[in-house]
This record gives C-alpha cells, structure tokens and sequence, in this order.
C-alpha cells in the first residue's frame, strides 16, 4: 500500500463549491476536488486521461474525471517529474 492512502493531504473536497462536482460520478462521496486544474494537462495524449482535442487544437478535458478520483493521488504525483521536465525546456527557450 503507498504511504499516501488514508492520508489528510491526498484527499479534498469542497462541496461548498458553485461546480461541485464539476464532471458527472456516481460516487460523489470519493469526488477529490485536490487537483481541480489537473497537473498533467502538459503532459497532452499521456495524461492518461480522457481528453480529446477541439477541431481548433484546444484539448478538451471536459469528460474526464481522472484527477478527481480518489485513488489517482498516487499516479498524478508520480508523475510530476514528467510535468517539470516540460517546464524546464520551456523555460530554457
């Protein structure tokens, strides 16, 4: 089991919030509002998400709802290496 399950800071919710929820679930209850802007929107196709990409070139991320499940906490913060490696090219231009 990662270190990170049953802990305070892998889980929030804000059910205050004017959106809330702001995708579609059946299971309210587990809706982690944590990462409300996902942090693997640079990472494109392998967010592992379920985006697609407007006729314009947008990515659209309006179905998925893989940042706001509980059990993701794991595999988005495994990856913020990946996210920061994006950033460092970016800036070095």
């Amino acid at each position: 089991m990662d270190d990170w399950h049953g802990k305070h800071y892998a889980f929030f919710q804000n059910r205050e919030c004017e959106c809330f929820p702001c995708h579609p679930t059946a299971h309210p209850e587990d809706f982690n509002c944590l990462f409300c802007y996902c942090p693997l929107y640079p990472l494109g196709e392998n967010c592992r998400g379920n985006c697609r990409y407007t006729d314009s070139g947008i990515k659209d991320c309006s179905q998925c709802a893989f940042p706001h499940q509980r059990e993701s906490y794991g595999v988005i913060t495994e990856r913020f290496r990946e996210v920061a490696a994006i950033a460092a090219r970016k800036e070095s231009k």
